[in-house]
């Protein structure tokens, strides 16, 4: 008995309903019984049904023999045909498929609103630079250059990275995780995109990652299982031209309607701050048919001649399973001395050493090691972490010295019971704890901070934004601290004044966009007092710092080597507080006098004689500085590499471009608008 089959498409939703079969059996008692059926089912519709004298029963032998031949041409076919004509064939086929598909409506869409992000350039009570300028239609686009009607983020370059203030990188941070800052954008109606578009008008090229997530910001159910799903990822790159684009990458299809996403940044590559103007999300109401249903395309090798051909494979298979079953094992893996197999291993991410721990015992022994959780990293895993995997962590992190949790557990992925269980159980030798972004945290986790990690030395708390100010009156409690990060917190001048009391060894200290502080002349006078090992102060955007304060600071911090006092507008360069800070810091390597409209000639000429160490100054705005003076730093400063003289307005582009050729190591910048 002959045997044939053709698979069909089948609009069913899962697979095993994709495909429906046709037999055709070649047997004289399947003929009379199907000659019988066809007569008795004419004779009900009142038909003729044919005679011995008309050509029905040399009908069947017929279609068996075209049957027949038909499956041989296909199979030479199969054999000789290129891979081009299958795929040519298969695109006919999906062609067809969606000219019969109706016609979806495409929607458009701004962005409505901003939920979050890691940093902005601009003050938390002002729209100038800030990340709210993405929400709506775009302000500035077509036009190119330096505007403050867009989002713009805190940093750009890597020169930051090299600054003393940012702290020693992580190990075992995955090679394709390469953000450094991100932002959330909720719009109006869920869609399943089809595009996403991005305006940037000022140094583009900073989008590496774009993911859309599955929850509804503004829906009054939210699903117990919030997703993030991948729509775009990229490498850094850096852009040929400052001039501004339309960003619209090709992205990937999802199964749920989405109006949040999220553009993960890199500006390490850049030359200057990216600027970003609007987002458009693109997308259908109704899930693509396209996504629902696959095609299924026949592969016609998989089909075997003879029952021969199937079981010369099978015995194939079984002599090379035998073959190997001798040859395969550890390769005497575990004759390696212990320590180098623990040295081979901490290559591994995260996530590779949880998989190879389920191979083996000899595996799981040398993964489960707590020596291999001195550093643990898990910011690159923020989508997936929830309290199981901290569960799950715990009994190998006895040992962790440094972790890193920023932008993790947001959206009830973790809860405080959770972190603080697993800081409880693995806290007792942390040395750095980075916590950036984390909105799970609440006064409680700090609490159980401050109790269980009496060795801390580093915290970072930057972009908490919904702790309640009361929380951080338990950082005081840890008295070891040397290196604290404060940035667009709700911290109050109380706290700061405790934690600077008991907290003398302080090193690090960034207070930038802190709003709720009162009084800065009180805090620097503090510091002037208590932490006289200062090294780096960011004061970027405090709103009353007076000359008398920094000139307080200078004379009891000289071992400063960083000071950030961009857009602090109530210091006046005219009461000599610029030149008593030159003379007093002789250390000094990164000075921010951002938007100080004041710094003059004088003040540049004392950093001259006194800051030869310096490498990154940023006068931008400044009205009262001229060529003479910008020359005379650079001649005193030969380990200067970033100069920002942006918006200075006895600064032309030409002399810039001077300078540039007289010093080639400096990276002089100078700003445009349209």
């Amino acid at each position: 008995m002959f045997t044939f089959c053709v698979n069909s498409v089948n609009s069913g939703d899962s697979a095993s309903t994709d495909r429906s079969h046709r037999w055709i059996e070649s047997t004289e008692y399947a003929q009379r019984s199907t000659q019988t059926q066809r007569c008795t089912s004419w004779t009900r519709r009142g038909l003729r049904f044919p005679t011995q004298t008309q050509p029905c029963c040399s009908m069947f032998p017929m279609l068996t023999l075209l049957s027949m031949f038909y499956y041989i041409c296909l199979r030479r076919r199969s054999r000789s045909g290129t891979r081009s004509e299958s795929l040519g064939s298969r695109r006919a086929v999906e062609l067809g498929q969606r000219s019969a598909l109706p016609v979806t409506v495409e929607v458009e869409q701004y962005g409505k609103e901003v939920l979050d992000f890691s940093s902005h350039y601009g003050s938390e009570n002002s729209m100038s630079y800030t990340m709210w300028n993405l929400a709506g239609v775009p302000n500035v686009y077509p036009s190119s250059g330096d505007f403050t009607q867009t989002a713009v983020f805190r940093t750009y370059g890597n020169w930051w990275e090299k600054c003393t203030s940012s702290g020693p990188s992580f190990r075992r941070t995955p090679p394709n995780f390469h953000s450094q800052d991100y932002l959330e954008l909720a719009f109006e109606e869920p869609v399943y995109p089809t595009a996403v578009e991005v305006l940037e008008t000022y140094h583009p090229g900073a989008i590496i990652r774009i993911l859309a997530c599955s929850l509804n910001p503004f829906s009054q159910n939210p699903p117990a299982d919030v997703r993030w799903e991948v729509l775009w990822t990229g490498k850094p790159c850096k852009s040929l031209s400052p001039q501004a684009r339309q960003f619209s990458p090709g992205i990937r299809q999802i199964s749920f309607p989405t109006n949040l996403l999220r553009l993960e940044i890199n500006s390490s590559l850049l030359e200057y701050y990216t600027e970003l103007d609007a987002v458009i999300l693109r997308g259908v109401r109704e899930r693509p048919i396209l996504a629902l249903y696959k095609i299924p395309v026949i592969d016609i090798n998989e089909l075997s001649d003879s029952e021969e051909e199937i079981s010369d494979a099978g015995g194939l298979c079984c002599r090379s399973t035998v073959e190997h079953r001798h040859v395969l094992g550890n390769g005497f893996f575990d004759r390696l001395p212990y320590e180098l197999i623990q040295l081979i291993l901490s290559h591994l991410p995260i996530p590779d050493m949880c998989r190879l721990a389920q191979t083996c015992k000899l595996f799981h022994k040398h993964c489960s090691d707590p020596l291999q959780y001195i550093q643990l990293s898990l910011q690159p895993y923020w989508a997936r972490l929830t309290d199981t995997s901290l569960c799950h962590l715990q009994s190998r992190c006895a040992l962790l010295q440094r972790l890193n949790m920023s932008w993790t557990g947001n959206r009830g992925a973790l809860t405080p019971a959770g972190f603080c269980s697993f800081m409880s159980a693995c806290g007792v030798s942390l040395v750095c704890l980075e916590l950036s972004c984390c909105h799970f945290l609440t006064e409680a986790c700090l609490e159980v901070i401050a109790q269980t990690c009496s060795c801390l030395q580093e915290l970072n708390l930057a972009s908490c934004d919904r702790l309640q100010p009361q929380a951080f009156n338990h950082i005081a409690k840890i008295t070891s601290l040397r290196r604290l990060v404060l940035y667009r917190t709700k911290v109050e001048q109380s706290a700061v004044l405790s934690i600077l009391t008991f907290c003398p060894e302080l090193q690090h200290l960034n207070l930038g966009s802190c709003v709720m502080i009162e009084d800065y002349d009180v805090v620097v006078g503090m510091l002037s007092a208590r932490c006289r090992s200062l090294r780096s102060l960011d004061l970027w955007r405090c709103r009353n710092l007076s000359e008398r304060g920094l000139v307080e600071l200078v004379s009891g911090c000289r071992l400063l080597e960083e000071l950030d006092l961009g857009w602090c507008s109530t210091l006046q360069s005219s009461s000599g507080c610029f030149q008593q800070l030159a003379r007093s810091l002789p250390r000094l390597r990164k000075l921010f006098l951002t938007a100080n409209r004041t710094v003059c000639d004088s003040d540049l000429e004392e950093l001259a004689a006194h800051c030869n160490a310096l490498q990154h100054l940023d006068i931008l705005g400044t009205r009262m500085v001229g060529p003479a003076s910008l020359r005379k730093l650079l001649q005193s400063c030969p380990q200067l590499k970033l100069l920002d003289v942006s918006f200075c307005s006895q600064i032309d582009s030409r002399f810039v471009q001077e300078l540039t050729s007289l010093f080639p190591n400096v990276s002089i910048k100078k700003s445009f608008t349209q």
